[in-house]
């Protein structure tokens, strides 16, 4: 396993990866558009190839993740890759990790919390804002739930 930095060279595979396990190059938090392609993040890799990627962005001393997913689950991966995000924010001046989720999202639910993360915040129908920028959003997720509500989750860092 091998995490590292995003390069420039990276950004075309960053925008195929995100468009493949997003939908769409664009991502919706808040009502607020990102291209992850354009953010800072790491890439996992497993014998060369590349098989996960995270996106983040800092705000004053707090750092938001974007974007995770793995292609290989179940062996440390995202673990790895949001790891990278707290060491390198932490040298950054960060205080604190946030992410949004959404209510379907039950493995992530799960992933945050066993990361330390707590849910603080939950937005209800703040995906149906978020359709309005981006349509490709589906009304229900594979399991059956109805992608309605955002979930917010903060890690506090240690100094």
């Amino acid at each position: 396993m091998n995490i590292r930095k995003i390069q420039n060279n990276d950004r075309t595979w960053v925008n195929e990866f995100i468009r493949n396990h997003w939908g769409s190059e664009k991502i919706i938090v808040h009502n607020e558009i990102y291209v992850p392609a354009e953010l800072e993040g790491f890439i996992a890799e497993d014998n060369e190839r590349k098989i996960g990627l995270i996106t983040y962005h800092i705000i004053k001393n707090s750092c938001e993740i974007v974007t995770l997913n793995s292609t290989i689950e179940h062996r440390g991966f995202g673990r790895e890759l949001v790891k990278s995000v707290i060491e390198e924010t932490k040298l950054k001046g960060c205080e604190l990790i946030w992410v949004v989720t959404t209510n379907d999202n039950i493995r992530a639910i799960e992933f945050y919390q066993k990361l330390g993360f707590q849910l603080i915040m939950v937005y209800p129908d703040a995906v149906n804002y978020s359709r309005k920028l981006k349509n490709e959003i589906p009304l229900t997720a594979e399991n059956g739930i109805a992608i309605r509500d955002e979930l917010e989750f903060v890690l506090q860092l240690s100094p």
